[in-house]
């Protein structure tokens, strides 16, 4: 019985026929005990509010009576076979006749009596309200511990300054939106990072977003919650690395570049003694490393950047512009050729001088061999790297 249900598609639900002003969109999954107390009140706030409203649930399979309630207190159903948060939101958002979304769980631990407030933000022009349970109030035993004090607070100051947004409660469930603002957004995970990935693509594409209060109640649930702490936790903080190539690859890599070209050049003529510190033929080495890691890294971010870039139109950085701007295969490759045959003319120069000496092991060279090797090193990369770098901007290109 349960494997038919999931594989129906179809909605359910009743309406007047007039085009709702707003869509009231809830995730549930084995919320019988509930979800009737939240569409009821989302109900009521559309009738207090003067405006034609609809509700839908976005059941995740359940297998209790929450269709049924959903459904005879007049929500549309519409059922998602792929698991998770976001897969739920994703396709009763998608199903949402509304101007204006307001999504939030079926738990009753959100205050559906307060969508008012919400859409007000949105009339005032925002594209994203955020609801910031820390500021209205979190009731006890609505959070644990663990939550409130460490996953929470580390994950949102995290997310506000690898996005530069100035929200205080990434996590909060109970949001509102336009219907073209989400459009905008592009977002495709299916899990509860899903609430991550909405700011994140929100503050990308510069969409206007602001918070106001919500409170937070004690669930109803009679069952343990869908969240998993240090899962879903992972799973946030790797979006938001994914999606900060400015922090994730930028910063470390610059900085082991600078390091490791820094040595490189110090000791390019050969040993030298740092405040009574003797460097060597080793540090030569570790700055070699340094410089090769570093510049990868750094390619890297720029990769990253381009392909953000593709997936969000409105995305501005310094790299984007230079890369659709000034960039060109070409560049890539005069610059590359030229740090390449810097190095092998040096390497010539080194194997010429041993052709005339005695043949013999020549330390005196190997620091500045160290340096040639990495510079032809580093051309040959930027030369290959252009070419994908190339493709990048061209499919971007093409894409437009």
């Amino acid at each position: 019985m349960t494997a038919v249900r999931l594989e129906t598609t179809a909605e359910s639900g009743s309406g007047t026929g007039e085009r709702p002003r707003v869509s009231a969109v809830m995730p549930c999954l084995n919320e019988e005990k509930t979800i009737g107390i939240c569409v009821e009140k989302a109900f009521r706030s559309f009738r207090e509010m003067g405006v034609q409203g609809e509700v839908i649930v976005a059941d995740n399979g359940s297998t209790d009576r929450s269709i049924e309630i959903a459904t005879a207190l007049g929500a549309r159903v519409m059922r998602q076979e792929i698991r998770g948060y976001g897969a739920a939101l994703g396709k009763g958002i998608g199903a949402a006749k509304g101007d204006i979304i307001v999504m939030g769980d079926a738990d009753d631990t959100y205050d559906w009596s307060s969508i008012g407030t919400f859409v007000r933000k949105i009339d005032e022009g925002y594209d994203l309200v955020m609801g910031n349970r820390f500021k209205g109030g979190i009731m006890p035993g609505a959070m644990p511990p663990l939550h409130r004090y460490l996953g929470n607070p580390v994950l949102s100051t995290i997310s506000r300054i690898a996005f530069r947004v100035p929200i205080s409660d990434f996590h909060c469930g109970m949001r509102a939106f336009t219907r073209e603002a989400f459009d905008r957004m592009k977002t495709q995970t299916p899990g509860m990072e899903f609430a991550t990935e909405m700011i994140a693509s929100a503050a990308i594409q510069r969409l206007r977003i602001c918070e106001i209060p919500t409170t937070l109640q004690p669930d109803k649930r009679d069952r343990p919650p869908h969240l998993r702490s240090f899962r879903d936790g992972w799973r946030h903080l790797k979006f938001i690395l994914t999606f900060a190539p400015d922090y994730l690859f930028f910063v470390p890599g610059l900085a082991l570049l600078g390091v490791g070209m820094a040595l490189l050049v110090l000791l390019a003529s050969g040993p030298v003694e740092v405040h009574g510190l003797k460097l060597g033929i080793h540090f030569v080495a570790l700055g070699a490393m340094l410089t090769l890691i570093g510049f990868n890294v750094v390619n890297l971010g720029v990769m990253a950047k381009a392909i953000i870039a593709r997936r969000f139109s409105g995305m501005r950085s310094r790299t984007v512009a230079w890369l659709t701007g000034s960039f060109s295969l070409e560049l890539g490759l005069i610059a590359g050729a030229l740090m390449f045959l810097a190095g092998i003319g040096v390497d010539a120069y080194i194997l010429a001088k041993w052709w005339q000496t005695s043949h013999g092991p020549m330390e005196e060279t190997v620091h500045l061999a160290f340096l040639a090797t990495t510079s032809a090193v580093l051309g040959l990369n930027l030369a290959f790297n252009s070419f994908l770098l190339a493709l990048l901007l061209s499919n971007d290109a093409d894409a437009r």
